[in-house]
């Protein structure tokens, strides 16, 4: 996940006055005191900076792994849903908000596929499938407001209702704005909960749904639930539940730990896309460049990082699971899964069964909850498949990818 901004002051200087009467060579000895203190703190207590240009620079870099042209924009939503009473940054401000958006550069008459990334990430997160995806598809990969470079305005929604219309209402202004429709919608985790709230509200403009590892399936009534209640009555689990209702980020962390920050991110991405990696490990570069960026977008302004409590309780359980609501389906819908993806398919299976349009179950080996990552050739197969009707009416009866399997 993410974390970090703000500075502290770099260099201590002395407020003891010197003596007058002073020699010449006691007042240069000082001055030398001074500036060898001056070059010392810096290094050791700067707080390193960061800010949405930060971020930008360093999805450039990102990109710079992309072979498929793009262009970068900073698509304005206004300052809020005309006629709504509630902004989704609750501000006095009319300060107009932005989203960040890549298209990239595609065939005529490719069908567009919207990518939304999930808690913690940004849109370069899917650095590894640009080049593949744009091959069938006209790509378009926002970062959600108050994420990645987009907008990071203050947070203060106060419930789970004003907390998703913060990112399904922001997210149709930039649809309008896009004068875009009859889209394929694709959402990761977090995302995934975004994008299937938002095909509930504006099934029009959605002509296929794909759920990547979605969360927000499985709520606390479950009997697998069981553990959190027995693990909330420890010590351990009251501190845990107490911080995740104060809305404790990790995010909180990164940016606390100042210029330790970078090095715990590299830590994580070293280890969970490498030695830990379920799949194809990150290239040295790979590292490095993703590294930088997931450190400043986890460091930047808090803002839509805050939606967490509101969303799930602690355990990841959504207050409002899209299990209750699998009946209203109105979007054909391809759930995909890596085999070891923390997030369990079963709440899809669950879903599916009362769902009244077309709905497919597809999991990827080698694969876990960052399986665009883990492993792009099979995760593009996926959605190649996922798609095979709006890419070529001839693929439409193609068998599954070898590998893959329906659950």
């Amino acid at each position: 996940m993410n974390l970090f901004r703000s500075r502290v002051s770099s260099s201590i200087v002395s407020t003891m006055g010197e003596e007058q009467g002073s020699s010449a060579s006691a007042s240069t000895a000082t001055s030398s005191s001074r500036a060898k203190t001056r070059s010392t703190w810096p290094s050791i207590l700067r707080w390193i900076p960061t800010s949405t240009d930060h971020v930008i620079a360093a999805e450039k870099r990102l990109f710079s792994l992309v072979k498929t042209p793009y262009v970068v924009e900073q698509v304005n939503i206004g300052s809020g849903p005309p006629g709504s009473k509630t902004r989704w940054f609750r501000s006095k401000s009319d300060e107009p908000r932005f989203i960040n958006t890549v298209t990239f550069q595609s065939k005529e008459d490719s069908p567009t596929l919207v990518m939304v990334h999930g808690y913690g990430a940004s849109q370069g997160f899917f650095f590894r499938n640009f080049d593949a995806l744009a091959s069938r598809f006209k790509i378009i990969a926002i970062d959600q407001l108050g994420w990645g470079g987009s907008s990071r305005p203050d947070f203060t929604c106060k419930n789970t209702e004003e907390t998703e219309a913060w990112f399904i209402d922001s997210f149709e202004e930039w649809r309008k704005a896009k004068n875009l429709s009859n889209f394929i919608l694709l959402g990761h985790s977090f995302g995934g909960y975004v994008a299937a709230k938002y095909a509930l509200k504006h099934p029009e403009h959605v002509k296929h749904l794909i759920l990547v590892g979605s969360a927000g399936f499985s709520s606390e009534s479950d009997s697998k639930s069981e553990w959190l209640a027995q693990f909330r009555a420890t010590w351990k689990g009251a501190i845990l539940n107490h911080l995740w209702e104060s809305n404790f980020t990790p995010q909180k962390v990164v940016r606390g730990l100042g210029p330790w920050g970078p090095g715990l991110v590299r830590r994580y991405t070293t280890a969970r896309f490498g030695a830990y990696s379920t799949g194809v490990v990150l290239a040295e570069e790979e590292s490095k460049l993703l590294t930088d960026y997931v450190y400043h977008t986890l460091a930047a302004k808090a803002s839509g990082e805050l939606c967490l409590k509101f969303i799930f309780s602690f355990g990841a359980y959504a207050r409002k699971p899209l299990l209750q609501s699998a009946s209203e389906w109105k979007v054909p819908t391809t759930f995909i899964y890596g085999f070891e993806d923390w997030m369990s398919y079963e709440g899809a299976q669950q879903a599916r069964q009362h769902m009244k349009v077309p709905c497919e179950i597809i999991r990827v080996p080698q694969g876990g909850h960052f399986v665009f990552i883990d492993n792009p050739t099979a995760f593009h197969s996926a959605v190649f498949y996922a798609c095979r009707m709006y890419i070529s009416p001839n693929l439409e009866t193609e068998h599954l990818p070898e590998g893959l399997t329906l659950a």
